[in-house]
């Protein structure tokens, strides 16, 4: 074993790696675990991995470890009630606090916050299965999304153009959650800011065939294109860093995570959401802006387990 490996070992201790869970995004979350699991035995490091079932709670207290590298995403692991649990155990973790994970994964929370403090996001409103078409044309748009509140990798997402369409995305929508958002459709490209220890990863560009960029094109899809670099001006990509930042630091969150943002006709940048525990696999995107800034795989493993490291 290494010098480096030894230090390693030394310095972080046993790592409990948290994946799985019961989320509908669960087997990107397996993924995640098992590239997390194998970058980190490559550099000698202890771990024990758990996929959160029902019986979390009794493992977390009854296992020994020194802290906890989350790579569950979605419900359960994403929405801060781990994160708590964490807390309550007294137990080091990687990223984001109980109330900033909790905050991120509620869209309509962090929408509010973000357009309380200044920072451009689309209009939208909350609906429920009485909410009248009409209402939703007057108050956002004539082209919106329609989405559950708190989903991600774009889950239960549709565009909405028509009454007949609206009817179905509800639909569709309240499979996964009671709480849906109405947010105004904005036409345009697609981009997304990876956060690592305070600092904005280089901005990569996502273009689709598909309508959107949606759970097919995120994972399945052989021909969805990264463009890193993003092809913006030098100083059109350090404001997109610096709004992500901006909404990063606006929910209270730390550590590592990824803003998604979408541009305008106009080249106005908006908003999307804030993702606390982005994807880790190999079509994950914060390892592609971890790649173009010089950094392995194993090194952004080694960077996020690294934020654990913090006065709680």
């Amino acid at each position: 074993m290494s010098t480096a490996s030894v230090s390693l070992r030394e310095r972080f201790g046993k790592v409990l790696l948290l994946h799985g869970g019961r989320s509908a995004e669960r087997e990107i979350s397996l993924r995640s675990g098992a590239a997390v699991l194998n970058a980190l035995r490559a550099q000698g490091i202890e771990v024990e991995v758990v996929d959160a079932d029902e019986r979390l709670v009794e493992r977390l207290v009854d296992s020994r470890f020194d802290r906890a590298f989350i790579a569950l995403h979605g419900r359960g692991g994403e929405d801060g009630s781990l994160q708590a649990l964490l807390d309550l155990l007294d137990r080091p973790y990687t990223g984001s606090g109980a109330l900033a994970s909790a905050l991120a994964m509620d869209k309509q929370m962090s929408k509010q916050m973000w357009r309380g403090l200044g920072l451009p996001t689309p209009p939208f409103m909350q609906v429920t299965a009485q909410t009248p078409w009409e209402e939703v044309l007057d108050r956002v748009g004539p082209v919106v999304a329609i989405k559950p509140n708190h989903e991600g990798s774009s889950i239960g997402i549709s565009r909405v153009g028509s009454a007949a369409e609206y009817a179905q995305a509800l639909t569709l929508a309240l499979r996964y959650d009671q709480q849906v958002l109405a947010e105004r459709w904005i036409e345009g490209a697609e981009y997304t800011v990876s956060i690592l220890h305070g600092e904005a990863l280089p901005v990569i560009r996502v273009e689709t065939s598909h309508t959107f960029y949606d759970f097919v094109a995120k994972y399945q899809a052989n021909d969805t294109r990264y463009l890193c670099p993003c092809g913006l001006a030098p100083a059109d990509e350090q404001k997109v860093q610096s709004l992500a930042l901006a909404a990063f630091a606006a929910l209270g969150c730390r550590g590592w995570g990824r803003i998604d943002l979408l541009a305008d006709a106009a080249d106005n940048f908006w908003l999307l959401e804030a993702n606390t525990v982005p994807g880790l696999t190999d079509h994950s995107l914060v390892p592609m802006a971890a790649k173009a800034a010089g950094l392995s795989f194993e090194a952004l493993v080694i960077d996020i387990l690294a934020t654990s490291e913090r006065e709680r």
